[in-house]
């Protein structure tokens, strides 16, 4: 298996950590899309955690739908899911990866925990193994 690598802009890798901040002490998620096949994440999509609260998250299924639709509209897919941990370790629970329904997604994980810095991981996950993967950052 070739190992895999997640590229990101650092204007879009700050705008995670920007949310994720903002939205301390509950859960940020959102998706960055990006051109279908290309592995590579373009525009950042800050999305409505439903479920409020510190400790899990959910998209609200109307507004998944809607930015599904707009991604298809646009020829793009979602590169990135991300979302924020607010009091453990940027690394997905049990819930995150059996809510991990996008297999060429890279899967990426901040943590609000220490407020003197922000930990930004991501990982594969992919039949609920999860593969913790390098992140270049992009000038």
């Amino acid at each position: 298996m070739v190992m895999s690598v997640l590229t990101i802009r650092r204007d879009l890798r700050d705008a995670i950590v920007a949310h994720a901040r903002k939205d301390h002490p509950d859960e940020a998620c959102g998706v960055l899309p990006g051109a279908a096949g290309s592995d590579r994440p373009e525009r950042f999509v800050p999305m409505e955690n439903a479920e409020r609260s510190p400790t899990f998250y959910r998209f609200d299924s109307a507004e998944q739908l809607r930015v599904w639709r707009e991604m298809d509209d646009r020829d793009e897919e979602p590169v990135v899911i991300y979302h924020s941990h607010t009091a453990t370790e940027a690394y997905p629970s049990r819930t995150d990866i059996s809510y991990a329904s996008e297999p060429d997604a890279h899967y990426v994980l901040v943590s609000t925990a220490d407020e003197a810095e922000t930990p930004f991981r991501s990982y594969r996950i992919l039949d609920g193994v999860v593969t913790e993967e390098p992140v270049t950052i992009q000038e």
